[in-house]
């Protein structure tokens, strides 16, 4: 039985007309137990899709590489899964069950498992790259099994060139909320941006696989992750009280992702945020609201938070308002809501920066990455400074004021964007 708690940082403490109240919320999963049921063997409740790029642009070490890492993967899924394995290129193919069987997925066992990887040694790479045809194949998979939990890993080596964009955006939006995706891309030729859409949709994670001989170790990791996730999905609900605005909702940890426009309404105060299925893992969340200003020496409860799974709060935690007119109380920065609010920027302006020096505008670009400087000095993200000074040269660290670099690497470039989402935690106080 999986635990849940709750746990709220903030100043509560408010200035004389201040409205805005910010916390950061951390939330933590124990006994989640493993995906489908209580020990390592699914009860048929959980579903696995391995989607692998055979675009011609796969040709050689790609492909080779990919079909071990898909049969690796095929090896960490529990006996008892859901699963299939799909070839993408301008369409969708069922590698297995063969495209001739009569049932779209099958359950996980020796035998199947045998023949999965038969079927992926015979995969080959042709044709061109429309993965809107393979995330509508894996919807339409995973639609035909009682699965609860339904998770994909996508791989792909090149950009979306078969189709229009917007054919992409509306497949993501058709099957948003139907599985989570996992987003690799090996090499430099594909976009992190197009990755990036489908996983931040899809409850995933996007990186990238600088060499083929990686792939297998990722894929491998992904899986064993996905099977570790005994709860299927859970929400996190946010109460506001009358007249109260939410400003936002994000997850700020392991990494920034903003839940804010994924709101469902569950009642006239109380709004719905999905956070996918869960492991034995903590995350924590930024949540603002503003409240209508009260008299010095009021409080009120500006929100109530709760984790809720099948329909049943398993946490809460309470943001509170107190008005005061002692500066000692109120200009308190709580470090929990100023370290993730600079880490949330900071992906931002990596992100901006990278996409300025790609459109030529250096003198943007230089502006950015050298706040990305200083805010991942500021937040102690070491990861973040390491890779932005193979783009940078750093003059200045504390004052963000930086060089670009001439001829830089793509791939430290895609690393530095894939990773920018990526946070560090604080210390809670």
């Amino acid at each position: 039985m999986a635990d849940f708690t709750a746990e709220v940082f903030q100043n509560e403490f408010l200035s004389d007309g201040a409205t805005d109240v910010h916390a950061i919320v951390t939330v933590t999963c124990s006994g989640a137990g493993t995906a489908g049921g209580v020990g390592s063997t699914s009860d048929g409740s959980t579903a696995e899709i391995i989607i692998v790029d055979t675009s011609g642009s796969m040709q050689g070490r790609n492909m080779e590489s990919a079909k071990h890492a898909a049969a690796v993967a095929v090896d960490q899924i529990a006996d008892g899964t859901w699963f299939a394995v799909v070839g993408g290129s301008h369409v969708a193919e069922r590698i297995f069950p063969y495209p001739n069987a009569r049932v779209s997925m099958v359950a996980m066992e020796p035998g199947a498992r045998e023949e999965a990887k038969r079927a992926i040694a015979r995969m080959a790479p042709g044709g061109g790259t429309a993965i809107s045809t393979w995330l509508r194949m894996a919807d339409e998979l995973f639609s035909t099994v009682p699965a609860a939990q339904k998770h994909a890993i996508l791989l792909t080596d090149g950009k979306n060139e078969s189709e229009a964009s917007v054919n992409l955006d509306r497949v993501i939006q058709q099957v948003t909320g139907h599985f989570q995706c996992d987003a690799r891309g090996v090499g430099d030729r594909w976009v992190v941006e197009e990755l990036r859409k489908i996983s931040t949709a899809l409850l995933g994670t996007v990186d990238l696989i600088a060499q083929p001989e990686d792939i297998a170790d990722d894929f491998a990791a992904l899986v064993q992750k996905a099977m570790s996730r005994g709860v299927a999905a859970a929400e996190l609900r946010v109460w506001a009280p009358q007249g109260a605005q939410v400003l936002f909702v994000r997850q700020v940890a392991p990494t920034v992702e903003d839940l804010t426009a994924r709101r469902s309404e569950l009642n006239a105060l109380t709004g719905a945020y999905p956070t996918g299925a869960w492991g034995d893992e903590s995350r924590d969340y930024h949540v603002a609201v503003r409240v209508a200003s009260r008299p010095v020496g009021s409080e009120q409860l500006a929100a109530r938070v709760q984790l809720a799974v099948g329909g049943e709060v398993v946490s809460s935690g309470l943001v509170k308002a107190k008005w005061s007119d002692d500066d000692a109380l109120t200009t308190r920065i709580s470090p929990e809501v100023a370290h993730y609010t600079g880490q949330a920027e900071l992906a931002s302006v990596i992100q901006e920066g990278l996409a300025a020096k790609a459109a030529g505008d250096e003198a943007t670009a230089t502006v950015k990455l050298g706040r990305a400087v200083q805010l991942a000095a500021e937040t102690g993200n070491d990861e973040a400074t390491s890779r932005l000074r193979k783009i940078v040269e750093v003059e200045n660290e504390e004052q963000g004021t930086v060089r670009l670099k001439r001829n830089t690497a793509k791939l430290d470039e895609m690393a530095l964007d894939t990773a920018s989402t990526k946070t560090t935690r604080v210390r809670k106080s």
